[in-house]
């Protein structure tokens, strides 16, 4: 934690207010380097694992910028400016509400206005509100170009435009709908990208959105948080579902997060669970919106001991007091091993994190490490039976802790397999 207070930082006294009512004492580091730069109107790129108060960092100087001509109904709302004068465009509804939760209390102290459109909600109460008058719209792109096409909603003057998470938002998935949004906003903006990474394969797109941006890179490209204590646990698939049944039993924690490749293996996972006499929920974007907030608040109050989610969920699980993670499949995307693993282990706590890889994942894995720079560590759950058949790294027998042999090629860098590190389990 940065020992700087929110003052220093250059917020006014109406956002400190809303600061107070936040309940946050200090600026975290990547609230600490931002702030000022966007305060100043600089454009941004902002790197910070996740759990680091990236929300704040963008919201509050945000919602200072915009309130230049005084707080509460401003002189541009009064002489017929309805706004938006900020967007935020986020990749899920839960990280919308995320962000609403943080820019609500604020504008409850500064009589700004914050709305909210998402997906899976109906469109006359959003209408309604945006009608009204809005400082900062908080969007998803689906919900927004929904808007725009019945022409509920105007870009035209928006001041500040904010990215979150940035490296979804700007890959192929969403590019098209954010490219869409850009053609309706002013060339002269701000503009500030936030995610936990920020990597190579979209810097073209960033800057050709930025000018003269300010970096801040608090979590470089593939870094974990040093509180999750990672864990590679080789098994065939045939047995995953056995050993998340034992790893759960055995350390009986209180939140367990499992993270599956495809939403129909959610299911299957989370009724396999059921059956073994767990509590467990699932997210996944068929899911509607009512059944995920509901599994979500469950979960967070504790009354659910394993939530089972797909990656696009990823970003939008904010539950503190998670105790561990599973990544049931080994994701493809490395980045998304990064987002996943960094639900626990947030605000300096202690976390776990548990990945199967059976031997059809080798190549994914490879692709992780390679990412990373660094191996995973191999641990075995003590008494469990796996199958002669999984592979496992090559390791010294006898030790608590196996010994790997660092990979030598990558798909990422053109080279051939990993020189040998794998081997059958005998």
């Amino acid at each position: 934690m940065s020992t700087e207070s929110f003052a220093s930082t250059g917020l006014d006294e109406r956002i400190l207010a809303g600061v107070d009512a936040l309940g946050f004492a200090e600026p975290t580091p990547v609230q600490a380097a931002s702030i000022p730069l966007v305060l100043e109107g600089r454009d941004l790129v902002a790197s910070a694992q996740t759990g680091t108060g990236k929300t704040a960092a963008f919201a509050l100087p945000t919602l200072q910028r915009i309130a230049r001509d005084g707080y509460g109904p401003r002189a541009g709302a009064r002489k017929g400016r309805r706004g938006p004068f900020a967007l935020v465009v986020t990749p899920t509804r839960e990280l919308a509400q995320q962000i609403e939760d943080v820019v609500s209390v604020v504008c409850g102290e500064t009589g700004q206005r914050g709305v909210v459109v998402v997906g899976g909600a109906k469109y006359e109460p959003q209408i309604e509100a945006i009608s009204a008058g809005c400082d900062m719209l908080v969007a998803t792109p689906g919900r927004l170009i929904d808007l725009m096409d019945r022409r509920a909603v105007s870009l035209s003057q928006v001041e500040v435009l904010v990215l979150d998470e940035a490296d979804r938002m700007l890959d192929m998935g969403f590019w098209p709908s954010v490219r869409r949004i850009l053609h309706e906003i002013p060339d002269q903006r701000q503009t500030l990208l936030f995610s936990a990474t920020i990597p190579p394969a979209i810097k073209s797109t960033a800057d050709a959105m930025l000018h003269d941006p300010a970096v801040v890179e608090i979590a470089h490209i593939g870094e974990t948080a040093e509180t999750v204590e990672e864990h590679l646990m080789p098994v065939t698939q045939g047995q995953k579902t056995r050993l998340l049944e034992a790893l759960v039993r055995r350390d009986a924690p209180e939140r367990v997060l499992v993270f599956c490749r495809t939403k129909q293996r959610v299911d299957d996972v989370a009724a396999t669970l059921k059956r073994a006499g767990f509590t467990a929920e699932v997210m996944h974007a068929d899911r509607p919106q009512k059944a995920r907030e509901r599994a979500l608040t469950r979960f967070r109050d504790g009354r659910v001991q394993v939530l089972v989610a797909t990656d696009v969920m990823s970003r939008g699980i904010d539950v503190s007091g998670i105790d561990a993670v599973v990544n049931f499949d080994v994701p493809l995307d490395p980045e998304d091993y990064v987002h996943r693993i960094g639900r626990t282990g947030r605000a300096g706590a202690a976390g776990q994190a548990y990945t199967f890889v059976a031997p059809d994942e080798i190549s994914p894995l490879r692709e992780i490490e390679y990412f990373m720079g660094k191996l995973v560590p191999v641990w075995d759950l003590e008494g469990f039976d796996y199958d002669a058949h999984r592979i496992v790294p090559n390791a010294h027998r006898g030790t608590k802790k196996p010994t790997r042999t660092m990979f030598r090629g990558s798909r990422s860098r053109g080279r051939g397999p990993a020189g040998g590190r794998y081997g059958r389990h005998t």
